[in-house]
């Protein structure tokens, strides 16, 4: 069954950004999302403190950071001890930014340490797919869960890469390798490093999930535009 249709447009700005536990990006990066509300996952602050930044609130079980730092930069109520071991810093995160109305999500140092912790965030993104406009940054590149069809603008020769979760049923437009009603899936067959070759391309979903991985428009958040599926590219 064919899914609504959206333009990806690159037009709006982020409402935070999340800082996970691990490698950050350099202090340009933060400078791009200058004035934009920072979320740290617990030791991820002692990471921001040592680019003299201060995390506007810092959630977690706290079992990485040292509350003594922070005396007199951050109020204590803005440091939010969550132990709850059902669930990583990661998900107690995007819980409370979604109660704090913040729809458009930045998603810094997702690689999250230790393999196992990447995997567990990945989990943790696909679960709230549905429920907020997440992104991931990672060296000057994109990630954005996508469950529905989409026209995208891109730049020639753009390396566009489609990696299932875990299956995608689709076609494609404006790629170099085409798509045709083609089925992927983690274990069988990805859509890695591909490249646009129009200025535009379109993605038809009957069935699935996928990764989208493109170049950075910082400071910029994708956002979505309902349209017909009808377009030439």
């Amino acid at each position: 069954m064919n899914r609504d249709v959206y333009k990806i447009n690159f037009d709006t700005n982020f409402d935070c950004v999340i800082c996970l536990n691990t490698s950050l990006p350099e202090i340009e990066i933060f400078e791009k999302l200058s004035g934009i509300p920072i979320i740290a996952a617990d030791g991820a602050a002692h990471r921001l403190n040592a680019l003299n930044i201060t995390p506007d609130y810092i959630i977690g079980d706290l079992d990485s950071f040292k509350i003594n730092e922070y005396k007199g930069y951050i109020s204590e109520d803005r440091i939010l001890h969550l132990p709850d071991q059902n669930t990583n810093d990661f998900e107690k995160i995007l819980v409370f930014a979604k109660n704090s109305g913040w729809n458009n999500i930045i998603i810094l140092g997702f690689h999250g340490g230790e393999l196992e912790h990447t995997f567990n965030n990945w989990s943790v993104l696909m679960k709230f797919v549905k429920q907020l406009n997440l992104c991931i940054y990672d060296k000057s590149r994109y990630g954005i869960p996508v469950n529905y069809s989409l026209i995208m603008p891109t730049k020639l020769n753009e390396i566009i890469s489609l990696i299932p979760q875990p299956y995608v049923k689709l076609r494609t437009k404006g790629l170099e390798w085409q798509l045709e009603n083609e089925f992927l899936a983690l274990g069988l067959r990805e859509g890695a490093r591909n490249r646009a070759n129009k200025p535009g391309i379109m993605i038809q979903l009957t069935d699935g999930e996928l990764l989208l991985f493109c170049d950075d428009r910082l400071p910029y958040a994708p956002s979505k535009t309902s349209v017909d599926f009808i377009v030439n590219l």
